[in-house]
């Protein structure tokens, strides 16, 4: 009996240590298999049944036997709880911006299954269906935020009684997004205000979000303004602006997600995976707040068009009195590398807040780069530094990745007989 408990406890060891080497997103399974879907064009998708406008000020439960549609901005408030359950539709309405908004104190609960996920979606046919044709889902909480007084607005035309966030709760709880796509959103609202598929505001450790895909954004699909969060099981899909974007001191440990990037779905202001900054601006920014530390593992950054970059920028912006971690990762197709703001090459004290570990840059060409130079030679040799193990290598998609065809059920976990990848 002893020597089988030693067998399993050894097995357990091996799987576990083998995982930790792994680079990427992991799994021993494909996670991304059964709840998402890469081709939501497609899907015929019931007429709405049911109109959802106005407040929620109420504990509410919509249901997978109706199909729903969301007009105008909707507020869920007075600590109010929206469920939802597994398998239901909400269509964004187009003509209205259809935008779900939890606000301070209130929670969404939409827990669906791998084999039944929710969708966020638009009220459009198939053959009309764009980025940006409905609002988003925009969560608000009372988590940290480093801007003076600790309380800020979203800049998204919301009521200014409900729109606030922010405060000292850094466990707060705005509820769970698990098994959750939301598709098409993002509307622009003028030139310099777009919503994005998923605005989390100051919003608190305890709050659940795992397994969500967001695709086809018209500005970033997940942002971050403040708050604590563990995320994890992440997908972002051809979005027009950012992956995931950080700001106002956000404390963020997202792990086992991924971005995948087409050069025709990107903006010609320049969209990258990770845009991470400490401050909107720093006049506005309360100095003695945490700045913004993300701690990112186990994430794969890949542009599908191998040798297009179109108007996909580096994977990575990290601005200045930022604190960001990438480790056990793969990031394939982009050109630079990693861009940072342009004061950071300025000494080892600003580099040490900027930890590459154990990544595999596949595919791209000049490396980590300063937006004040190309060719910093204190960067170059800080990274060149093999404590880092950052490996450049040159790898076909098909070759690095278990099954990267976006048509059929794409596996982005890399291969395990490639040595390189794999961190045999």
């Amino acid at each position: 009996m002893k020597t089988k408990l030693l067998i399993v406890f050894i097995l357990l060891i091996s799987t576990f240590n083998l995982q930790a080497q792994q680079k990427g997103i992991t799994g021993t399974s494909n996670w991304m298999n059964n709840w998402t879907n890469f081709k939501p064009a497609v899907i015929e998708y019931n007429e709405a049944t049911n109109i959802i406008a106005g407040t929620i000020d109420k504990d509410t439960r919509l249901t997978k036997s109706n199909t729903y549609q969301l007009v105008g901005i909707v507020y869920v408030t007075n600590n109010a709880v929206l469920t939802i359950d597994p398998g239901t539709v909400i269509r964004g309405d187009d003509k209205t911006c259809g935008t779900l908004v939890i606000t301070n104190g209130a929670k969404i609960v939409a827990e669906g299954l791998e084999t039944d996920p929710i969708i966020f979606t638009s009220n459009k046919e198939t053959t009309e269906r764009r980025p940006g044709d409905w609002g988003g889902i925009i969560i608000l909480g009372k988590a940290p935020i480093n801007k003076l007084g600790g309380i800020s607005t979203l800049p998204f035309n919301l009521d200014p009684i409900l729109n606030h966030y922010g405060g000292q709760d850094a466990e707060d709880n705005s509820g769970i997004l698990k098994y959750v796509r939301i598709e098409y959103s993002g509307r622009k609202l003028s030139a310099l205000k777009e919503l994005n598929g998923l605005s989390l505001a100051g919003v608190g450790r305890k709050t659940v979000l795992s397994n969500i895909q967001i695709s086809f954004s018209n500005d970033d699909s997940f942002e971050c303004y403040g708050g604590d969060l563990n995320m994890n099981n992440l997908i972002s899909y051809r979005t027009t602006d950012d992956d995931f974007d950080f700001t106002q001191g956000a404390q963020i440990n997202i792990s086992n997600s991924i971005a995948i990037r087409h050069p025709f779905s990107s903006d010609i202001s320049g969209s990258r995976c990770f845009e991470a900054d400490s401050y909107d601006k720093i006049e506005n920014t309360d100095v003695t707040k945490k700045m913004t530390r993300i701690n990112a593992s186990n994430i794969t950054l890949v542009n599908l068009e191998e040798n297009n970059q179109g108007l996909v920028r580096e994977s990575a912006h990290i601005g200045e009195n930022t604190f960001f971690n990438l480790t056990n990762s793969v990031v394939s197709g982009f050109t630079p590398f990693i861009l940072l703001s342009g004061s950071i090459g300025n000494g080892n004290e600003n580099l040490s807040k900027i930890t590459l570990k154990n990544v595999i840059a596949n595919n791209c060409n000049d490396g980590i780069t300063s937006e004040y130079s190309s060719n910093d030679p204190g960067i170059k040799n800080w990274y060149n530094n093999p404590e880092f193990a950052i490996e450049f290598t040159k790898i076909k998609s098909d070759e690095l990745f278990a099954t990267p065809n976006i048509k059929g059920n794409p596996d982005f976990r890399i291969k395990l007989n490639n040595a390189v990848a794999s961190g045999k």
